[in-house]
């Protein structure tokens, strides 16, 4: 791709496309469909550990055997039409060009970053006019898919939906880790009393191990979940065969004779545990094809898991109270303390394992995608894997997961009331993806209406029992994870609120009119010919440092006048406004100061898209009246994809106005991470002076590298931010008293706790931080 393919890519509309879907072969989708079963399917694999103790309690009665056959058939009906129908052959076409699923990619298939690229953007620095007429016309040829008044109701809805998914992320490995060590006291009644603190004891080694990353154990993953899978299918066989009329739970009236015989809506509550895990295998189609999780889910796990429920509901027919005490143990074929038994122990330990590493995985790489969007404080990534950039290890969450995980295990105790909290926040991710889904076949893919609401009648009617039925549970045990959900979405909405606020300042300082407008030159030691050759033309330094500028190549002025620019120092005007941002001259150079050139490289970096000269730079030479001989304005460009290709990682582009100044485009997927690499853009650097300066193009790219290589240092703004006030009067008092609060004293301390700069760069980088005053 060429170096401008980025933009042109961007405007054409194929990164929103994708690039073209690779072909495999049998092979490889089958090798594709095994290595799913350990990775996005141990969460609902695990579920028959706890589903029917879910829908009957230990502490109840025993169900009739018709009550059984339509919990049953309510399981196999729910397993059928939401993860089957819903997800596995309608949500996987929702993903984005580069095949991410899940919420947040849904979102911005809506709300795509609004891109700025064009073939003018070397000149945007220089050419203001150029930029704005070409930014009006690109925005007319691509109309709003959706209002923009439903872009702030739908983001709440959204991190709401994601909050929740972080509390799915605390109760998965306290439900899975606490009914998995739950065995031990069927086999051994004794320590029944121990479960408790043993579960907590696996919980502290799992969160412990998690610095060390998945990379290798990540091998064995599939194999133990394919073995767990064969397992609980192999024993629901034989428990089959104690009651073939099970079967009957195939017929769907069953399910709603129950409803009409019982009236027991709270039924639902429980029948969603069977459900858990949907949404992984949406979240993670970018890691596999669609077509291998289809094969994978309707071949292995979807057959699988539904016998294991037979297999449990049979022996709950036929054994009644003897197994109703633990469901899955209980039901084991064989004795208790028997080989079989044992085996089935150690692999749902295993499995549940896994699945708790998915989920923390998944949350790992969620709160990474909500930092690329502002919507989170910039937290510390390590990264756990030297091949595989997705395995990412943030610390804050992972202790943040294991102190809020071992309190839930610790208060609540009683399996039952974890289940109740467990099913409200899976319900609600479900009920949130659906009403995202229909809008995106209404906007994005253009489809009917008529289909796009019925897929929402339909499908929001199945989530929205679930999500009912859940909601019931709140004083049950299902506010833990609203509570958590709330606290979550209101955080992020304040940080989204203020970062906006900050970011929007950023942009409006950021000064986009003409460099020459704010630099004049003087000519000092220059040749004769080269003195003769500007001369001739004006006196004046404006015009002096026009003739010098990007125009020098198109007028065929000769070769050594473009050298000669070492010997040519600049003055920066000291005219600033209330903010400390530079003012538009006045056409004369009183006041100015000389900066003289130093043989370093500077990159400073701007915190918004738009380009132009950040305030960090003109607070760095009024502060330290020197221009390095390289100056780099680099602007982070946050791409609707998942990953920017590598090739296209950086965007150069030389401004005319200043010799040895440039812009760069650092193109970053939501789900990339900063890592500036100051080598590969001095490389792109030296292969455009090349151009530029055919005949010289050596010398010049020895003394750019030599630079380079000498001092190399990072730029960056340190906002001091101060709440502006907003109206007048004693009806403003209260608002404007709050608002500054939250800014000050709230906003100001958890950016300095979190600074913009935790992951940009190692810590061999030469970093400066100039403040900036900022009035939000």
């Amino acid at each position: 791709m060429s170096p401008n393919s980025v933009a042109t890519s961007i405007e054409s509309g194929n990164f929103r496309k994708g690039s073209p879907v690779p072909q495999f072969t049998w092979g490889a989708i089958l090798t594709l469909s095994f290595q799913t079963l350990g990775i996005i399917y141990s969460d609902i694999g695990t579920s028959p550990l706890y589903t029917l103790n879910g829908l009957w309690p230990t502490t109840g009665p025993v169900p009739p055997k018709e009550d059984v056959i339509g919990g049953l058939s309510a399981i196999i009906w729910a397993l059928t039409l939401l993860p089957l129908c819903k997800y596995v052959f309608i949500c996987l076409r929702f993903g984005t060009g580069e095949g991410e699923g899940g919420t947040f990619a849904l979102y911005q298939g809506l709300f795509p970053p609004k891109m700025e690229f064009d073939d003018d953007h070397r000149d945007s620095l220089t050419l203001e006019k150029i930029q704005a007429k070409h930014g009006s016309e690109r925005s007319a040829k691509v109309p709003p898919t959706i209002s923009e008044k439903a872009r702030w109701p739908l983001f709440f809805w959204c991190i709401f939906g994601t909050s929740l998914t972080l509390a799915d992320g605390v109760f998965t490995p306290a439900v899975s880790v606490t009914s998995a060590v739950a065995g031990i006291a069927i086999a051994k009644p004794s320590v029944e009393n121990s479960v408790i603190p043993i579960s907590i004891a696996f919980l502290v080694v799992f969160f412990l191990v998690q610095s060390r990353g998945t990379s290798q154990l990540g091998f064995t993953f599939a194999p133990v979940t394919a073995a767990w899978f064969a397992l609980i299918a192999a024993t629901g066989i034989v428990n089959i065969c104690q009651y073939p009329g099970v079967f009957r739970a195939f017929d769907p009236s069953r399910a709603i004779l129950l409803f009409v015989r019982t009236k027991n809506y709270d039924i639902l509550a429980g029948v969603i545990l069977a459900l858990t895990g949907c949404e992984a295998m949406f979240a993670s189609m970018g890691h596999f094809t669609a077509l291998s999780i289809q094969i994978s889910f309707s071949c292995i796990v979807y057959p699988a898991v539904i016998l294991a429920y037979l297999g449990q509901g049979a022996r709950l027919i036929v054994d009644g109270e003897t197994v109703l005490s633990n469901l899955f143990y209980a039901t084991i074929p064989g004795a208790v303390n028997g080989p079989l038994y044992w085996i089935m122990f150690v692999f749902a330990i295993l499995a549940t394992f896994i699945a708790c590493q998915t989920l923390i995985t998944a949350s790992f790489s969620l709160v990474q995608q909500l930092m690329s969007m502002h919507v989170v404080p910039p937290l510390r990534i390590v990264y756990t894997s030297e091949t595989i950039r997705g395995q990412v290890y943030i610390p804050a969450v992972n202790w943040f997961l294991m102190f809020i995980t071992i309190l839930v295990v610790g208060v609540f105790k009683n399996p039952v009331a974890l289940t109740n909290a467990y099913g409200f926040s899976v319900a609600t991710v479900m009920f949130s993806t659906t009403i995202l889904i229909s809008i995106q076949m209404r906007y994005v893919k253009h489809w009917h209406i008529i289909v796009s609401a019925a897929f929402l009648l339909v499908f929001g009617f199945l989530d929205g029992l679930f999500w009912g039925a859940s909601l019931k549970k709140v004083p049950e045990g299902a506010w833990v994870p609203l509570m958590i959900g709330c606290i979550l979405m209101l955080l992020m909405s304040f940080w989204t609120w203020a970062k906006g606020l900050e970011d929007k300042l950023d942009t409006e300082h950021t000064q986009k009119s003409l460099l020459q407008n704010h630099f004049s030159s003087s000519v000092k030691e220059t040749s004769e010919k080269s003195d003769s050759s500007i001369m001739e033309n004006d006196d004046d330094p404006a015009e002096i440092l026009e003739v010098v500028s990007g125009q020098r190549l198109e007028a065929g002025i000769p070769e050594d006048v473009s050298r000669k620019l070492e010997s040519v120092k600049y003055f920066i005007r000291s005219t600033q406004t209330q903010q400390g941002i530079l003012s538009e001259p006045h056409g004369n150079d009183e006041g100015a100061t000389e900066l003289v050139r130093l043989p370093t490289c500077a990159v400073f970096h701007r915190l918004n898209a738009s380009a132009g000269i950040p305030p960090s730079f003109i607070g760095f030479i009024r502060k330290w009246p020197a221009l390095p001989r390289i100056v780099i304005f680099i602007t982070v460009r946050g791409l609707h994809i998942a990953r920017a290709p590598t090739e296209d990682r950086y965007s150069v582009h030389k401004i005319d106005a200043i010799e040895g100044f440039y812009s760069v485009t650092y193109n970053l997927g939501f789900r990339d991470t900063f890592d500036v690499n100051a080598d590969g853009i001095i490389e792109r650097i030296c292969s455009i002076e090349a151009r530029h300066n055919p005949r010289m193009s050596s010398a010049i790219v020895k003394e750019i590298r030599d630079v380079a290589r000498r001092s190399t240092t990072h730029i960056v703004p340190r906002y001091l931010v101060v709440s502006k006030k907003i109206g007048h009067g004693r009806a403003w008092f209260v608002f404007n008293w709050i608002r500054s609060v939250l800014i000050e004293d709230v906003y100001r301390r958890l950016a300095t706790l979190f600074p913009e700069t935790v992951n940009w760069f190692g810590p061999a980088v030469e970093v400066v931080q100039v403040g900036v005053n900022a009035t939000i």
